[in-house]
């Protein structure tokens, strides 16, 4: 498997994939679990787990139960010659024990780590229907291991990093060097337009960590999860009541995910009105990258609608599409406000225009954060609306998740909302199939958007909308006597996110978009989204986390690095040789012993006063960013 970095967003419809980083921070824990333990660490835990299969397999043979003798790791099946298994079952929960109904004459158990002997003791007495078993306990010490042909012969895990952490204090030390490579909230502010990278508060958090949340199994007995259950109908209703749509599904486990379901749900509903025959998308040039990618993957043909000069779709293109396609056409996906960073005067006049031909409208919610409170994107015209809770709603989103994008959609759609084949209190009457392999997704992170709307209410989510706005404008507004602000909205105001067009620099310098993205670095700040939705451009996102103050440093080392553009497009700076390309500089570079640049190494490390408190050092220095875009790498030793 290869994770490319950029693909939904450089490859559009084009894209092989819908894979989204969502899962990335639970794959970094698994990582580490691999690290800790290392090959014999894990060939111990196998060893122990299988072990603890065998006993349970033989106790249930020595208590007369019937035993299926495929080969097995660490699941065993016990079946019974009646219809039992839910009797069995419900032993077991007042034990405290959740067994697995395979059939109606079948029950599965599985074990792991976690299991102890006397669990296994506790489980044949369940099976068993028998308080005493038949056998002492010491009986099923003497255990066989996996024959010769089911062992692993290849070795794994070879690398240094797996075999050298397995101390608590060096794995601590392993994850602090690490993180020390990454800039973070806790350094400064990360602007990254479409991104939403704002403040994750404790309060918010603390409850993920609870073992009523975090140690509920996806898939356990329902009377042992009402207050989970009430906590997840209740986040719906909020959802529902910020959007004005009628219906929530909370199971996809992204924002990309939530496009694919909410496409699957448009289909389904046009196929019992008789018209499968609509296989059409609309997708303004404006939109997210993920939103071609996820229409062909839910079988739909892309057509792209231009935009104008200003940055809102072309609504003369796109009623000319409309026209054109009115037999075929499915789904209008539209982002709003648009990734340009505007919001679109005449968003109820596309929607009307789409419903005339039969076609539905499909919002993208990624950023319904400068829309909360203040407009309800059902009242305008969408019919399907998916939430990116890990922006809008606080979820982290930083290192890659997890994410959740729930979709929320009108009336007549409410009955196709996913299901799923284990759970039967979910989704709609006519529900299309499950999009994720637990009913509510990422449930453990849910508990995050509802403390944040419980505590914020809806005074103050309509606050934190207008502040992301207002803080938005006030960087346009200090940047624009020194760059130039691409799109702005019909009375000149952006909406939560700006575009700083520097492509003028690379006609009169040389100096690239990338040039000043890494020499923000120097200043200590991430850079802004490059070269998305507009190549050559910076997308800027404050959100409503940021201060004044700390705005104000990222509109100064941005004016800074524009004075430092001047200095080459007047001849005072090496038009090769100088900061912007050179940029980042790392610890490395400027303690060399030598130093052969045309400017200092304080211009260099230290541009301004305030860097001296806080010093992030960048790792690495400037990297071909387009190559590992293009070509497989493998990281391996």
């Amino acid at each position: 498997m290869t994770l490319q970095t950029r693909e939904q967003h450089i490859r559009r419809e084009r894209a092989t994939s819908n894979i989204c980083t969502a899962q990335a921070l639970l794959a970094n824990m698994c990582a580490m679990y691999a690290v800790y333990h290392g090959p014999e660490g894990l060939r111990a835990i196998a060893r122990y787990v299988h072990s603890l299969a065998i006993l349970l397999k033989a106790g249930a043979k020595a208590c007369g139960l019937g035993v299926s003798d495929t080969p097995f790791f660490d699941t065993i099946l016990v079946s019974y010659p009646s219809d039992k298994a839910q009797e069995i079952i419900e032993s077991g929960w007042r034990k405290n024990i959740n067994l697995r109904g395979y059939d109606k004459r079948t029950v599965a158990i599985s074990l792991d780590e976690t299991s102890s002997f006397n669990d296994v003791c506790d489980i044949l007495q369940v099976l068993s229907g028998l308080e005493n078993l038949p056998f002492a306990k010491g009986d099923l010490r003497s255990v066989e291991i996996l024959s010769e042909r089911e062992l692993r012969r290849t070795s794994f895990l070879t690398q240094a990093v797996f075999n050298q952490y397995h101390s608590e204090t060096e794995l601590m030390r392993y994850i602090k060097k690490l993180e020390n490579k990454d800039l973070s909230l806790t350094h400064s502010m990360i602007p990254l337009g479409s991104c939403t990278m704002k403040l994750n508060a404790v309060s918010e958090m603390q409850a993920i960590s609870w073992s009523e949340f975090a140690e509920i199994h996806p898939f356990a007995p329902a009377h042992q999860t009402a207050g989970y259950t009430k906590l997840l109908k209740q986040l719906a209703g909020f959802l529902a009541q910020l959007t004005g749509f009628s219906a929530v599904s909370l199971q996809p486990n992204s924002g990309a995910q939530g496009e694919y379901a909410g496409l699957l749900v448009v289909k389904a509903y046009q196929k019992a009105k008789g018209e499968s025959h609509r296989d059409l998308c609309l997708i303004p040039s404006s939109a997210h990258g993920t939103n071609p990618a996820s229409a062909v993957l839910a079988g739909l043909k892309v057509v792209i609608v231009d935009c104008d000069k200003n940055g809102n779709v072309d609504f003369i293109d796109l009623e000319n599409k409309a026209a054109q396609y009115r037999e075929r056409l499915s789904v209008f996906m539209m982002t709003y406000p648009s990734t340009h960073g505007v919001f679109e005067a005449d968003i109820q006049k596309y929607c009307d225009l789409i419903h005339k031909y039969g076609g539905q409208v499909y919002l993208d919610g990624a950023n319904l954060n400068a829309q909360l409170g203040l407009c309800f994107p059902a009242e305008y015209g969408a019919d399907v609306c998916h939430m990116n809770l890990h922006k809008t709603f606080c979820i982290p989103h930083g290192g890659g998740g997890p994410g959740a994008g729930p979709i929320a959609v009108k009336d007549h759609l409410a009955a196709y909302l996913p299901g799923h084949c284990l759970v039967t209190d979910v989704g709609g009457n006519s529900g299309i199939h499950a999009v994720s392999a637990a009913p509510f997704g990422n449930a453990g992170i849910l508990p995050i958007p509802w403390a944040y709307i419980r505590m914020m209410g809806f005074e103050g989510l309509k606050r934190a909308t207008q502040v992301a706005i207002l803080n938005a404008n006030y960087i346009a507004h200090r940047l624009r006597n020194h760059y130039e602000v691409l799109y702005k909205g019909t009375h000149g105001f952006v909406a939560h996110e700006c575009i700083v067009d520097v492509r003028k620099f690379k006609k009169s310098c040389g100096i690239e978009v990338f040039d000043i993205a890494k020499r923000l670095m120097d200043y200590g700040f991430h850079a802004p989204t490059v070269s998305f939705p507009v190549a050559g451009t910076l997308m800027i996102e404050p959100t409503e986390s940021e201060s004044l103050q700390e705005m104000d440093r990222f509109c100064a080392a941005m004016i800074a690095i524009r004075e430092e553009i001047r200095a080459i497009e007047e001849g005072r700076a090496d038009p090769v040789n100088n900061v912007l390309k050179n940029a980042p500089h790392t610890l490395a570079m400027v303690t060399a012993s030598s130093w052969d640049r045309p400017y200092s190494r304080e211009q260099a490390a230290m541009p301004s006063e305030w860097i001296r408190e806080n010093k992030f050092w960048p790792a690495v220095s400037r990297i071909d960013e387009a190559y590992g875009d293009r070509n497989f790498m493998c990281t391996c030793s």
